[in-house]
């Protein structure tokens, strides 16, 4: 299991999958084919389907128009004068890794297609090139533990935390550092969405609805102002991403709305301190991460179980660990999370990332929030482990239609055709 930095990356939206990995990826081949002036994308099935929605050429666009070298005799950085990209979309084909598939080749002054590279966007703005490993591939795993169970066993064996666990495989990597800037982007996001007004980029004229939840909050009792502000904080972050704005995967674009506004929350009502946000944090990517490497956080894989019951799953973790939980209360606490997800469609209407995906944030939220209050009241002995749901996940993933799982074919987004 890989570094939890990989949970967490600092990007613009709004979609890992469909926006972070495709750009990651034309600057991947761009650094392998420096001479390169023009590209042939070609985009399949989930990455096809809902691409526009997802900004999906805009960010292989922008990758390929901002993309730099270091010249090799001046050292200077240059960046690519003219060129352009050709785009193919492929909707109805399926490459065989997964549902997110992409060819990138260079095109010569002739019009003729070479060097054809493929690569996968698996989710959380990861991907994979058959042609040539990313750097983070050659990093390899760097966690032994890759079940809860077996940390959790450890943590009562050693009275240690999870996050101590974090801190003991990766604390003199910069992983601190790095959550140190996550938590920066994440309440930056929060701030900046909750001031925004207008109306959200895209055919369907949403409006945001951040500000005037924020604004209702302060007007209700102590229960629901709770309730409105940890409403409002998600809208933001989630808003903030569905109009292209700088936020942080947790564990995807599509679910970044979830963590940070239980986070905000926290430290805004209760006064807790950066540093053990930060250790929240280390927790909630712990819980992330095995999810992801076990099963997956790709809504074109698995659905949106994946992508907003595993940002559920790590926020409950995190308020249980502020909450002063046992290791097997923070662990039911994030079985709660995702077990009450399991079997959550993908089904953005109109490929955007907006409806139902917004609203899911919000609610995932306050749930995320009762799920770690559940869990306190509880001794942490419960029937059905963190680790089974994600293997619950996981099989329902595959068991799941494909379209029912990003590709905009079902679901809600058939009933707005």
């Amino acid at each position: 299991m890989k570094s939890i930095k990989d949970v967490y990356k600092i990007g613009k939206g709004p979609s890992s999958s469909h926006t972070m990995g495709p750009f990651k990826a034309v600057r991947h081949y761009l650094d392998n084919h420096e001479d390169t002036d023009h590209l042939h994308v070609t985009l399949y099935g989930s990455l096809a389907a809902t691409g526009k929605g997802h900004l999906t050429d805009t960010a292989i666009e922008e990758a390929f128009a901002t993309w730099c070298w270091t010249d090799k005799e001046t050292l200077e950085c240059k960046t690519r004068r003219g060129g352009d990209v050709t785009i193919e979309w492929k909707p109805e084909e399926n490459l065989q890794v997964h549902p997110n598939g992409m060819k990138i080749a260079s095109v010569n002054s002739d019009g003729d297609i070479y060097d054809k590279w493929t690569y996968y966007s698996i989710g959380g703005g990861d991907i994979i090139c058959m042609e040539k490993p990313l750097e983070s591939e050659e990093n390899g795993d760097i966690y032994e533990m890759t079940t809860l169970s077996d940390i959790m066993e450890w943590c009562n064996n050693t009275g240690h935390a999870f996050w101590e666990y974090v801190d003991m495989v990766e604390g003199k990597n910069g992983v601190w550092e790095h959550l140190e800037l996550v938590w920066k982007v994440m309440q930056e996001a929060v701030e900046k969405g909750i001031e925004e007004e207008g109306v959200l980029p895209g055919p369907l004229n949403l409006r945001r609805k951040a500000l005037s939840y924020h604004v209702r909050a302060f007007g209700q009792g102590d229960t629901f102002k709770t309730r409105g502000l940890v409403f409002s904080y998600a809208l933001a972050v989630s808003e903030e991403n569905a109009s292209g704005g700088t936020i942080v995967t947790a564990p995807t674009c599509g679910s970044c709305g979830v963590l940070p506004s239980v986070l905000y929350h926290m430290k805004t009502r209760y006064s807790f301190s950066d540093t053990k946000i930060l250790r929240a944090l280390a927790t909630a990517g712990l819980i992330g991460n095995m999810a992801k490497y076990n099963a997956s956080v790709s809504g074109a894989e698995v659905g949106c179980q994946g992508e907003v019951g595993v940002a559920c799953a790590m926020a409950a973790a995190a308020v249980a660990q502020l909450m002063g939980g046992s290791p097997s209360q923070i662990e039911y606490a994030a079985e709660m999370g995702l077990e009450h997800h399991l079997g959550l469609t993908c089904d953005p209407v109109r490929g955007l990332v907006q409806i139902p995906c917004i609203e899911r944030n919000a609610y995932a939220a306050a749930r995320a929030m009762d799920a770690g209050i559940y869990a306190l009241y509880s001794d942490g002995r419960h029937r059905v482990s963190f680790d089974q749901a994600v293997k619950v996940m996981k099989q329902t993933g595959k068991d799941l239609p494909s379209l029912y799982k990003e590709t905009s074919e079902g679901g809600l987004a058939k009933e707005w055709e």
